[in-house]
């Protein structure tokens, strides 16, 4: 009986030195988690023997546990570099219409030829489908899809309102509007120029000239007339109607052969903006003025041909403000010219919350949010079923995965950039390696004494 008891200390001996070796041996594999041999005395009797003169019968491995404490930090300068600081893993797939789940806490992700995010063995890793805001649109395992990069371009947007502040330089000399020529600057006493686009994306340069009108008793005004590459562009009424330069009051460059109409703007004798007038002399109520339809004439890629362009000066009709155009004694400057139209985009980056939303960005200036990189946990952790490449699968001991969205209840956050290193702690394990050792070599020991004991029994004559 005692040499077994020996061999059974030699058996776990052996247990804790491949448990050890094996942490050891993963001490730089990202995501790993250290394992713990643990043993148990074996200790059997009968119900007519001896209890307090009974000896154990050994010891016996009970259980390879996993522990599953959080490995430090290392950052890296990928964004699909992905670790999880707190509770959860993330969940893949071998396929992407594949239910068959597996978990890990390796984040080193990458993408595939069709721009899926995948792991070294390929799996997808999978994600729960957002709305527009960011929102998730369900948090729900069998709702996850994989998480894939847009190789598509940045939407356009067509150019619907420029925002211009600027100073009109009050001692200039009034033009003659009739004379006005867009080819001639000295028939117009200033001109700033925006690009905006259309429907398409496509760039199309719009310019704006002002016109000091030079009619006796008339001070302090000026016309607005608008061009888009190159060509003149009417102004509409105030009430939105096409305006006619043959009838409209408000109109410029009817000598030249450019007669279109236009907008007038307004100045007190400070050189405060105190109004403007579209095209059929009525006053705007909110000092803007628009355009009317570019048409296809202009527009000749095939876009909106509709698209009207609104210009915003700004105007309180309260106060004076820094946000509206003045007319001082300085020359022509222009403070601020905005507009709302985007080209299309690029995808130049992306973003990875702690919350796992994936956002792009593109160089036309706009960002989408794509999906959210999903979490699971499990009420034992330590039941999950171990596989290569350090991933589990779900089992009766660990319970069903509960799915959930990162920093949220008790699931932890998402790093960008980062990966988390094995929880290994290398002294420590070589400590232990050095008592492995030490308990093998007694066990063997043991071993030895009993079978020198056989021996001598066995040379008793």
């Amino acid at each position: 009986m005692s040499f077994n008891i020996a061999l059974s200390g030699v058996s776990a001996a052996q247990k804790d030195l491949d448990v050890t070796s094996n942490n050891i041996a993963n001490v730089n594999t990202v995501g790993f988690k250290e394992s713990r041999a643990e043993f148990g005395d074996v200790y059997a009797s009968s119900l007519l023997a001896g209890s307090k003169t009974k000896v154990g019968d050994g010891v016996l491995t009970q259980q390879v546990a996993q522990q599953f404490s959080q490995g430090s930090l290392q950052f890296t300068n990928t964004a699909l570099d992905l670790a999880i600081t707190g509770n959860g893993f993330f969940a893949t797939v071998p396929e992407i219409n594949s239910r068959d789940f597996s978990f890990t806490r390796s984040g080193q992700f990458k993408l595939d030829e069709d721009n899926f995010v995948v792991n070294s063995n390929g799996d997808n890793l999978l994600g729960f489908p957002v709305n527009k805001d960011g929102t998730s649109a369900s948090v729900a395992l069998s709702t996850t899809e994989p998480v894939r990069i847009p190789d598509s371009s940045g939407s356009p947007q067509a150019t619907r309102e420029v925002d211009i502040r600027m100073n009109l330089p009050a001692n200039e000399q009034g033009k003659d509007p009739a004379k006005f020529d867009p080819d001639d600057p000295l028939t117009y006493n200033a001109a700033t120029s925006v690009t905006t686009y259309d429907s398409l994306g496509d760039s199309h340069v719009m310019t704006y000239y002002y016109i000091k009108d030079n009619t006796p008793g008339v001070d302090n005004e000026w016309y607005v007339a608008t061009s888009v590459d190159g060509q003149m562009v009417d102004v509409v009424n105030s009430d939105g109607t096409d305006a006619d330069p043959t009838t409209a009051a408000n109109t410029v460059g009817a000598d030249t052969g450019n007669h279109t109409t236009a907008a007038r703007m307004k100045f007190s004798a400070g050189g405060d903006f105190i109004g403007i007038e579209s095209a059929d002399g009525n006053p705007q109520p909110n000092s803007k003025i628009q355009t009317e339809a570019l048409g296809d004439t202009i527009l000749s890629n095939g876009s909106d041909a509709s698209q009207q362009i609104t210009v915003d000066f700004n105007l309180d009709e309260n106060n004076a403000t820094p946000n509206e155009p003045t007319q001082f004694a300085s020359s022509f400057e222009v403070t601020s010219l905005e507009q709302d139209g985007l080209p299309v985009g690029r995808l130049t980056g992306i973003d990875i919350g702690a919350d796992g939303l994936v956002r792009a960005t593109f160089s036309n200036g706009t960002s989408e949010p794509i999906v959210r990189v999903a979490l699971a946990r499990f009420a034992n952790e330590q039941g999950l079923t171990q596989e290569s490449s350090t991933q589990w699968k779900e089992s009766l001991e660990s319970g069903e995965a509960l799915a959930g969205e990162a920093t949220t209840g008790t699931f932890g956050e998402i790093n960008s950039s980062a990966l988390e290193q094995a929880n290994v702690n290398l002294t420590t394990e070589l400590i232990d390696l050095i008592i492995a050792q030490r308990n093998f070599q007694a066990s063997s020991k043991a071993l030895e004494a009993n079978n020198q004991l056989n021996q001598t029994i066995l040379n008793i004559r």
